[in-house]
């Protein structure tokens, strides 16, 4: 079992960081993991559709990036709009956090805010004159690691084809290599997290037990409940889809129709309740999200692949390939 910081980290070569998509979303390569038999393929993500059995169902998740990332008028100050509480009010990161303590104001597309609490973690609590509109002066907030501005491009490609609840920082990237010819294809659910600072934060401590997630909301509709509950097998389309689902799992599996909020910390020697399969992208050194799927394929199998990944030269991160995990 592995616990400390250092075993999930790797040497990966810059150039294999996807700083822009392929032409074609369905293009990616898919490196498929068998549990089973530690077999390792080398596949297209259009061959998805191919390993499904009657009775799985995949579950997607379809939140919205919104254009999170804005700046101060007077351009001092970056901001990310995290998450809205109450009225006009806004649980923010800022940089560089010394220029807006306590009670400090600012302005924002026009709009006055005033600091109302700093959070033990350093987010800001912003209460704002009116509303924000971050649609007009808010960017997408694209990963810092692609090391370029988002553009026009982003604002399609980095939306999922199925994005329908606004809500998130970052998108569920698993998701993004779905079309809709490809999604007409298999049975699919859909359910929502909204992807906060929590899935990226990085993990700082060298026991990875001693790190904390923040919370994030999520949503499990009736409908999606019953196609879950119906389901023989449930792949999970990404690992914020996972986090939903195992957080909600009772003892036997079953889930119910609920809105809510997850902390939940997935790493070895973590047992899974509801996921049975998982597609997700490739991750960033010693990040929880591949605390994550090591947790379900066993960090061996997953630094062997990675391994293999790297020396077949395939994309890595959010606009990159992806790796089917099955049993």
């Amino acid at each position: 079992m592995s616990l400390h910081l250092r075993d999930y980290d790797y040497p990966l070569p810059q150039s294999l960081i996807a700083a822009r998509p392929l032409p074609d979303r369905a293009a990616s390569r898919m490196l498929v993991l068998h549990l089973g038999s530690r077999l390792i393929e080398h596949r297209l993500f259009a061959d998805f559709p191919s390993f499904l059995l009657p009775g799985d169902l995949a579950v997607l998740n379809d939140t919205k990036v919104i254009p999170a990332r804005a700046f101060s008028d007077d351009g001092r100050i970056e901001f990310l709009f995290l998450e809205p509480h109450a009225a006009n009010r806004w649980l923010c990161m800022v940089k560089p956090g010394r220029k807006l303590p306590l009670a400090a104001s600012t302005s924002v597309g026009g709009v006055r805010g005033v600091v109302q609490e700093i959070l033990p973690t350093g987010e800001r609590l912003i209460q704002f004159d009116a509303a924000v509109d971050l649609d007009r002066v808010g960017q997408l907030p694209i990963p810092p690691y692609l090391g370029r501005p988002a553009d026009s491009s982003d604002s399609d490609r980095y939306q999922t084809v199925f994005a329908r609840h606004p809500g998130a920082i970052a998108a569920p990237t698993a998701g993004l290599h779905f079309t809709p010819a490809i999604l007409a294809r298999i049975p699919h659910a859909f359910l929502t997290l909204h992807v906060g600072a929590g899935t990226f934060k990085p993990v700082q401590t060298e026991q990875i037990t001693d790190h904390h997630m923040h919370r994030e909301r999520f949503e499990i509709g009736p409908a999606a409940a019953q196609a879950i509950g119906a389901a023989t097998r449930l792949i999970a389309i990404g690992t914020t889809t996972v986090r939903v689902l195992e957080s909600c799992a009772a003892a036997d599996g079953r889930i119910l129709p609920q809105t809510g909020s997850t902390d939940i910390f997935i790493h070895p020697p973590y047992q899974f309740h509801a996921v049975h399969a998982l597609l997700t992208n490739f991750h960033l050194p010693k990040s929880t999200l591949l605390m994550l799927v090591s947790a379900f394929a066993g960090r061996d199998f997953i630094m062997e692949a990675y391994a293999e990944a790297i020396r077949e030269q395939y994309r890595f991160f959010s606009y990159g390939d992806c790796m089917l995990i099955l049993p």
